[in-house]
């Protein structure tokens, strides 16, 4: 067989090689690996600074509005630390619930149900209130907001808006947080 016969023949080798393993599964040639990603859940780098929680009671008022910012009412997404060590921590999703000064105040939500442990979050000093389901959940799962940590936020760490509660809901838990910690 002549070189250039036996290059044209193993080039057609080839091609049907890649094509029969394109065939099982993998959708492109052009696929890179992923680099490794990190241990735990690590600090996004939108996330400026991790302020401490809010102590007191918490001056609120609803006044969501559709322009970027976030505004009471609204459930915001952002970097949320952990309370065990703040250098790591959590995306999720936050109801805004006023302003101190610069610094936006918001009660953190969560999908997980802990009506079941609820004796164990009280010992542990944390409050949940159910808030049902809203736009804020891509899957429209029920919500807890917990009332006993008010996140002190910098307005830049907060990514986008989810959903804007109603007034009555918002009126239900802002209720809870000051029967909880005082009217301000």
């Amino acid at each position: 067989m002549p070189a250039s016969s036996s290059v044209s023949h193993l080039l057609r080798s080839a091609a049907a090689l890649l094509r029969a393993l394109g065939a099982r599964g993998s959708t492109s040639t052009r696929e890179r690996p992923r680099p490794p990603r990190p241990a735990g859940p690590t600090a996004p780098q939108t996330a400026r600074r991790t302020l401490p929680d809010h102590v007191g009671a918490v001056p609120i008022h609803y006044s969501p509005e559709p322009d970027g910012a976030a505004d009471p009412g609204e459930i915001v997404w952002t970097w949320v630390p952990y309370e065990e060590d703040a250098t790591q921590g959590k995306d999720r999703p936050v109801l805004v619930v006023g302003w101190d000064g610069p610094v936006v105040l918001g009660l953190m939500l969560t999908s997980t149900d802990h009506g079941r442990s609820a004796a164990r979050e009280a010992r542990k000093g944390r409050v949940w209130m159910d808030i049902g389901s809203g736009p804020w959940d891509a899957r429209r799962r029920d919500s807890e907001v917990r009332l006993d940590r008010v996140l002190r936020l910098d307005p830049d760490s907060i990514r986008r808006e989810g959903a804007v509660v109603d007034h009555d809901l918002f009126v239900r838990v802002t209720d809870a947080l000051t029967e909880l910690r005082g009217r301000a």
